[in-house]
């Protein structure tokens, strides 16, 4: 009797499941009231050029935790001067890091993004920021002389257009990378080691003003860097990415980017007191 009591129970929370989230996708269905009408075949924007200049700091502060500290100054094309005409927007991305094994870490932190108006007929604001909380969980996989990577990352997004008026809407991102380190001159990924560092991320994005574009990006990466020391790496690569416009999701932007990083883990602490790791220095 206990049984079949505790399966009814169960069976009345599912149904229950179910209804919530067949109403919740019932409702991001016709939150737009006035949809933009879709094109008759998918329509690819004229790729944009640009230019990142990244820096990702891990910076050991205990035994397990670790502060990540980032910041990059993203530039893209104008009329007159591809990939650097102008500044598009400059993250400050930091957050509190736990190192729960060799192989895998978490963090969770905030961001703060500086978004720049880079259109030439608009008479909007020239700058407004994007707030974001994030939350992040990292693996490594060492497979023979190479290292894989998967990273998934959550971000609960705060952002708004540049005119007049415009509002701050809320999305949320649901972001997977995958991610490989192949040694080239070197047995393993060691200082004076060159590598190829190919990846790939997809961008999946939900909220009440995400009706028919869940595909926010589609990243394609490849980098090529070298190991200055186990505390410092340097590389560059480009990428391809494509994805949805949030208006339209039968349009997309995509575009080409030149991208330069700057690895740096500084640890200050004894010897004795470290925990090796073989992956929270990138």
């Amino acid at each position: 009797m206990k049984l079949k009591s505790k399966m009814q129970k169960n069976l009345k929370t599912l149904n229950l499941l179910i209804f919530l989230i067949c109403g919740c996708f019932s409702y991001m269905a016709n939150a737009q009231e006035d949809p933009q009408v879709l094109p008759e075949e998918s329509e690819f924007k004229p790729a944009i050029t640009k230019y990142w200049l990244n820096t990702y700091g891990n910076i050991r502060i205990s035994k397990r935790m670790f502060w990540v500290a980032q910041t990059h100054f993203r530039f893209e094309e104008t009329e007159d001067t591809p990939f650097v005409g102008q500044l598009g927007q400059i993250y400050n991305r930091h957050a509190i890091g736990y190192i729960v094994s060799k192989k895998f870490d978490v963090a969770l932190g905030g961001v703060v993004r500086f978004n720049f108006n880079t259109d030439p007929d608009s008479d909007g604001k020239t700058m407004v920021p994007e707030w974001r909380i994030w939350q992040q969980y990292r693996f490594a996989m060492p497979v023979s002389r190479l290292m894989f990577y998967h990273r998934i990352r959550i971000e609960n997004r705060w952002s708004k257009g540049f005119e007049e008026g415009d509002d701050y809407i809320y999305r949320t991102r649901w972001r997977y990378m995958f991610r490989v380190k192949i040694p080239v001159n070197r047995p393993k990924l060691e200082p004076k080691a060159f590598y190829i560092g190919p990846e790939a991320e997809v961008i999946m994005q939900s909220g009440k003003e995400v009706v028919d574009s869940p595909l926010e990006d589609l990243r394609l990466h490849t980098s090529f860097g070298y190991i200055l020391t186990p505390r410092l790496t340097v590389a560059a690569g480009i990428m391809y990415n494509f994805g949805q416009n949030l208006d339209n999701g039968g349009i997309y932007k995509q575009g080409w980017t030149i991208r330069t990083h700057l690895y740096f883990s500084p640890d200050f602490r004894k010897v004795r007191n470290k925990l090796p790791s073989i992956h929270t220095e990138d």
